[in-house]
This record gives C-alpha cells, sequence and structure tokens, in this order.
C-alpha cells in the first residue's frame, strides 16, 4: 500500500495487505484526510494512527517495546494484554443512563400559537382553536403519570403551540407538581420553550419565583427570524401598535431574563436563556452573521440543528431544505469561526459538537436522547399531548397531528406506568434505537459516539430500521464526527483545551426543585 496516496475520508484501502487478527483486539477503523486512520474500540477508546502506523497494526508488524506498541496497549486494543474489566467498567459507564426512567416529560399544553413558523413542527393551531387547551383535570394525570417514573430526576418541559397562552395550566401543573413531589423526593425541574412574544412581567415574575428554566428560538439576524418566524402586528387597548417582529419581542425577553438572572445573584456565565435555531436554505450563507446574532446577545451556546421533516415542514420542505453537504460545510465554517472566538476569549460553544466531544473525550454520555444508544423514545421521555394522549417523543406527538399514530402509546386518563414503559412500540423502538443491532451503525468507528431517532427513520424511509447510508441524520452524524476527529488529529493545543472546556457540565442547580429546598420536610404530607 503506497503511503504517498491521500486516503478519502471515510475510506481506508486494505489491499495488498496481509492481515493478522490475532493480535488485535475488537476494533472498527475510518479514514481521515492527511492519510490517517482512526481506531476505536467497543468501550470508546480512539487512536489517530499514521497510515504506516495502522499498517503495522493491522499485520501484526508492531515491536513490543515500540511507542505504537504502548499507544495501543493503553488503549486496550492489542488483543495479548486486553483488560475486559477495565472495558466493561468503562462501557457501563456510558450506558448508565440505562438505569433510569423516563427523566423528559414534555407537556403540549396547547396547540394555539400567535406566531407562523415557515417550519413549524409543532402543526400549531390558530390563537381561536382553545379546544386544543390542556385541562387542569388532563395535566394533573400527565403529572401523575410523569412522576410515577423510576428516573431519580424527572423534568416536566411545557411546549406549544405557544405555552404561555395556557400559563393558568402551566402554573397549575408547576404548583401540583411540587406539592406531589412533597412525599416523592424526586430532583424535580421545569422548563418551558416559548417565543417570549406575550411575555409580561407577572408572567416572568411567577416563572422566575418558580425557578422555570426559559428556552427560546433565535433564527440569526432579524430579518431572517422575522422571514422565517412571523408575527402579527397587533393594536394595544392603549391604541398603540405591536412592531410585529418575532425577533424583537424575543430579544427585548432575553436581555430581560438575563438581567434579572444577575440581579438575582445567578452566576451570569451560567445562568442565561437558551435559545435554539433552526437551520433552512437561507440561512446556510448567513453562518457568520448568525454567529454572531447569538454572541451579541450573551447566548453561550447555539445548536445548528438542520431541518427536521415533521409537521408543517413537510408542505414547506422543498423550498426551506438542502442537501446535507451544503449544511456540512455551513456547520464547518460555522465551528471554525467560534472556534476563532474562544480564541480571543469569547465564551460560546455548538451543542452537537458538545454532545459528541463528551462521548469521545469525556468517557461519558451527556444523555441527549436523539444521539445515544438505545435512543430515548419512551425509556428516556415521554410526550403528553393537549388531550392526554401519550406518545414515545415530541416527534411521534408531531405524527399524531398529521394522522400518523405509529408512537401513541396511550392515554393519561387510564395508562399506568408500566404499560407506557413496556408498550410493545416502546419496546421495538429500543431495539430500532440500539446500534450495535443495525447494519450500517454495527461497523461503523464512530458507533461508540452515536445514535439514531428511530421517529427520524419512519418518517423518511417508512421504517423505524431505517437505513443509515441513506439516512440524512446518519450524513449529519458522520459529517460532525469526521470534522471533530480532524481538529483532533490536527492536536491544536490551543482547540484542545477549548474542546475539553465544550465537554464540561455545570448543573444548574438553581433549577432543582427537592423538598428539602423547597423548605417542605422529607415525607411531609
Amino acid at each position: 500500500m503506497s503511503t504517498e496516496t491521500p486516503l478519502p475520508a471515510g475510506s481506508v484501502s486494505m489491499r495488498g495487505l496481509r492481515m493478522d487478527t490475532t493480535s488485535q483486539a475488537f476494533f472498527r477503523h475510518r479514514g481521515l484526510p492527511g492519510g490517517r486512520v482512526l481506531i476505536t474500540n467497543l468501550e470508546g477508546n480512539f487512536l489517530v494512527l499514521s497510515r504506516d502506523e495502522f499498517r503495522a497494526f493491522a499485520t501484526g508488524a508492531i515491536d513490543a517495546g515500540s511507542a505504537l506498541h504502548t499507544r495501543l496497549r493503553e488503549g486496550n486494543f492489542l488483543r495479548a494484554h486486553h483488560d475486559a474489566e477495565r472495558a466493561a467498567t468503562a462501557l457501563a459507564r456510558r450506558k448508565s443512563f440505562l438505569g433510569h426512567g423516563p427523566n423528559l416529560h414534555m407537556l403540549v399544553v396547547t396547540l394555539r400559537c400567535n406566531e407562523t413558523c415557515v417550519y413549524c413542527h409543532a402543526s400549531r393551531a390558530p390563537m381561536e382553536a382553545v379546544q386544543t387547551d390542556m385541562t387542569r383535570e388532563t395535566a394533573e394525570q400527565c403529572v401523575d403519570l410523569a412522576l410515577a417514573t423510576t428516573s431519580p430526576g424527572v423534568t416536566l418541559e411545557f411546549q406549544g403551540g405557544e405555552p404561555l397562552v395556557n400559563f393558568g395550566v402551566v402554573q397549575h401543573v408547576i404548583e401540583y407538581a411540587k406539592r406531589k413531589n412533597e412525599t416523592l423526593g424526586k430532583a424535580l425541574e421545569f422548563t418551558m420553550v416559548s417565543n417570549l412574544s406575550l411575555m409580561d412581567e407577572e408572567k416572568l415574575a411567577y416563572l422566575l419565583d418558580h425557578r422555570v428554566q426559559i428556552c427560546t428560538s433565535i433564527d440569526g439576524p432579524q430579518g431572517l427570524h422575522d422571514k422565517q418566524r412571523k408575527l402579527p402586528a397587533l393594536r394595544l387597548a392603549s391604541g398603540e401598535k405591536t412592531s410585529g417582529s418575532s425577533w424583537a419581542a424575543s430579544v427585548r425577553w432575553i436581555e430581560r431574563i438575563n438581567a434579572e438572572y444577575e440581579r438575582r445573584g445567578l452566576d451570569p456565565t451560567l445562568y442565561r436563556v437558551e435559545a435554539l435555531l433552526t437551520t433552512t436554505r437561507e440561512t446556510l450563507p448567513l453562518w457568520k452573521e448568525v454567529v454572531d446574532q447569538y454572541v451579541a446577545l450573551g447566548c453561550r451556546a447555539l445548536f445548528l440543528r438542520p431541518l427536521d421533516p415533521f409537521g408543517f415542514a413537510e408542505r414547506t420542505g422543498p423550498r426551506l431544505e438542502y442537501p446535507r453537504a451544503e449544511y456540512l460545510e455551513f456547520y464547518r465554517r460555522s465551528v471554525d469561526y467560534m472556534i476563532e472566538l474562544n480564541k480571543q476569549g469569547v465564551q460560546v460553544i455548538e451543542r452537537y459538537a458538545a454532545i459528541f466531544l463528551t462521548k469521545i473525550l469525556g468517557g461519558e454520555d451527556p444523555n441527549f436522547l436523539d444521539i445515544r444508544s438505545p435512543s430515548g423514545a419512551g425509556i428516556g421521555a415521554l410526550a403528553y399531548n393537549y388531550d392526554g394522549s401519550v406518545f414515545s417523543c415530541d416527534e411521534g406527538r408531531m405524527l399524531h397531528e398529521t394522522g400518523d399514530d405509529t408512537f401513541l402509546l396511550g392515554h393519561v386518563r387510564d395508562a399506568r406506568y408500566r404499560d407506557i414503559v413496556g408498550h410493545e412500540t416502546v419496546r421495538a423502538l429500543v431495539l430500532a434505537g440500539n446500534l450495535d443491532a443495525r447494519p450500517d451503525c454495527v461497523n461503523c468507528a464512530y458507533q461508540p459516539y452515536c445514535g439514531v431517532a428511530p421517529s427520524h427513520s419512519h418518517k423518511s424511509q417508512g421504517t423505524i430500521f431505517g437505513r443509515m447510508r441513506e439516512s440524512s441524520v446518519c450524513a449529519v452524524h458522520k459529517g460532525i464526527q469526521d470534522y471533530l476527529f480532524e481538529k483532533i488529529a490536527e492536536a491544536d493545543p490551543a482547540v484542545m483545551e477549548i474542546f475539553q472546556r465544550w465537554t464540561t457540565n455545570r448543573p444548574r442547580e438553581h433549577f432543582v426543585h427537592t423538598p428539602a429546598r423547597d423548605g417542605v420536610a422529607p415525607g411531609a404530607e
């Protein structure tokens, strides 16, 4: 095998090699630019080898006292020195989330929304559709089921529509859940995903006093955001007319909430409004402007999410969609720029990179439900529609709104927790979300760090057991990990310091409710 011919990314030619299969422990491999080869093993250790080093490894021609032999031995890649107990311990650490039940419970308290987003995944209803509001009785039944989970921690996430439309039920859920948790003692958190345009000082004071984490959406600069997330101008009782800018409404309250966190003595480097981005075709050339917008707002994290095929995006997709190769170029440019900003002292991270790097460099799984194996559908999360229907994931609830009940598990009025998590659909999703059993994943070098969402496979390919080589999700995950491992292989100390910092998880303890922290004696009735 010539050492001068570069390998295409992702490919490793074995032609001309006389393989020796007696010296290596189990490994997977993938070609990287510059003639380098990545090898990974079951427990997620990795090494980046030169082509000559990989040739020596593959053919068993390694001197016992060499530096390469030491590296391979330390990485648990040599059969003669393989430490099975060490491998099992590392793998168990990565899969520790399997010891819990669903911890994320998404409550769609209404489908009504005052904004019209071109890619709306929630299948929003108009503001007059009050029949799509969750009732207090249904909300209590949702909380009862959510708190029956075997997970020691529970996050109740308010979604919509726009959850501020049904704020009375939001308040009722918070107060009911806290009372019920007095005897359960779980670590309870509340999160709200809102466009913020209906926020007012009274609502904000309630949310802050009850330690509800607030998340919103920012699609980039004002022109792009307002074009994609349309907010009608309204005439107020005072006669004043609102701007009709969803961007202006979001920015106003982001700044207000961040200032209030700081006024209440919270660490401003940790407690900030989180904002989500949905990447459309028009976003791609604006990679620098998008990053600059987030930095200007004081947001310390971007999540460069590609477009999903759910909800209204099914109809608008033809004019919003793009080849994933173009998305990956956008991603590389964005993260390269973010790295340069970090070198200049601007603390901002990209969420995809942080998730993968935590697994790659930290040996831990941050439990992001769509990028883990098995996936979190049904065993890590449940979604509750406004009418009390229960789904294995929020995407399953979105599909229900368009007539597809594949992921429907039951109804809160008569469902038992064990029946929900033991549902045949959940069992099938665990199998479909397990990368150890997927033909295209089982030999992939990125298998220890990756994950799939069966609901996306179902929507895009007609089966929860999707064909990964044809999957846009797989293309994105591989492309991002290719980028990260290229950076890791370059071993720039400044970049590696930034990457290590991106893996740091600082828990936001302020948002956690327990009876003791809330001034209630454990076991109080």
